[in-house]
């Protein structure tokens, strides 16, 4: 990399495309009592009397845990109904009902619109219920919804983890099919510009729906993450994601350093996100397909993940905190990639 404003070819052969290879890196026994004599009385305590005192337990002793099949059931949790004030349990789930539960309306209209994502349930209160299908094409999916029920905001969220902020909305969903790195790669036009995000084990629910709300808006053809130490499909991630999950593609990999390497034949520039980078992303002039690599906060990318980049890139800071949590440096580096190449437009 010369020094200066470094510059990307747009393609280059494929005998170029590997990065040299790293170095290899880096009890107690139980005391019993004895019974005791006193003159005039008989003598107690012997292996055959019946008022012999049971011995005190050690100190080192622990009572054998319950199983939990002969445990009293738990009392479910309660509520109060907001009509009669009196206090009910939470609504049971229907026997047989799979998946997870996905709140708030960004996030249950982009899976309504999604023909990939099926659907069991769909909850919404009386004032929601009007505007909830507006715009979504419904023919488009390949199984019919399931009928909406009319629920309080109250009965919703004792479906749903505490503290869910669901806005009147809910949907009991399957996660998304399963989508191999190599059917992406292949369904995108090879010449075409193509931007794509990966991560290495960034776990967080939070951070991953966030850099999926940032993916959608500057355009990203998919998000790739590890099987691995990688946050699930939720409805913590979902709400985060602002419905993105039902937009951008979500591609888990078993072996990152595999998958770089699949996306460098793709014609794909892998670059990767450090702050002790010597070359800067300002300064940089990006390639129209490119792959931003960023690691967990604190650990960063692995090593076998920065070795499989062509490039790393630092942010430059200039404030009292010199370092960026992992979805506000992926926003910055995509906005800077569709800056460069004018898009979204």
């Amino acid at each position: 990399m010369r020094k200066g404003k470094p510059r990307f070819p747009q393609s280059r052969p494929a005998s170029n495309r590997h990065p040299e290879a790293g170095t290899p890196g880096r009890s107690k026994p139980v005391p019993t009592s004895s019974g005791s004599s006193k003159p005039g009385r008989a003598r107690t305590g012997g292996p055959h009397d019946s008022r012999r005192k049971p011995a005190k337990p050690s100190p080192d002793h622990r009572p054998e845990p319950i199983a939990e099949e002969d445990r009293p059931p738990r009392p479910g949790p309660r509520d109060r109904d907001t009509e009669s004030g009196q206090s009910r349990r939470a609504l049971p789930e229907r026997s047989g009902t799979s998946g997870f539960w996905l709140y708030g309306l960004h996030a249950v209209r982009a899976a309504l619109g999604n023909p990939r994502r099926h659907i069991h349930r769909i909850l919404v209160t009386r004032e929601l219920a009007g505007e909830l299908f507006d715009g979504i094409d419904r023919s488009a999916r390949p199984r019919p919804l399931p009928t909406p029920e009319s629920m309080d905001k109250d009965a919703i969220a004792r479906l749903l983890p505490v503290g869910s902020v669901h806005q009147g909305v809910a949907a009991r969903v399957e996660p998304l099919p399963y989508i191999a790195l190599e059917d992406l790669t292949a369904d995108l036009d090879a010449n075409a510009p193509a931007l794509l995000v990966v991560l290495d084990q960034v776990s967080d629910p939070h951070n991953v729906g966030a850099i999926l709300r940032s993916a959608a808006a500057f355009g990203a053809k998919a998000l790739v993450v590890t099987e691995r130490h990688a946050a699930p499909e939720t409805g913590t991630l979902a709400k985060s994601a602002s419905g993105a999950l039902d937009v951008v593609p979500l591609v888990r990999v078993s072996n990152l350093a595999r998958a770089l390497e699949l996306l460098k034949k793709a014609n794909f520039w892998c670059l990767g996100f450090d702050a002790d980078a010597p070359d800067s992303l300002p300064k940089t002039k990006l390639a129209e397909r490119v792959a931003l690599v960023l690691g967990s906060e604190g650990r960063g990318m692995r090593r076998l993940t920065r070795e499989g980049c062509d490039l790393l890139l630092s942010l430059p800071t200039g404030g009292p905190i010199d370092q960026l949590n992992v979805s506000n440096a992926a926003a910055i580096a995509l906005y800077e990639w569709a800056r460069q190449h004018g898009r979204p437009r």
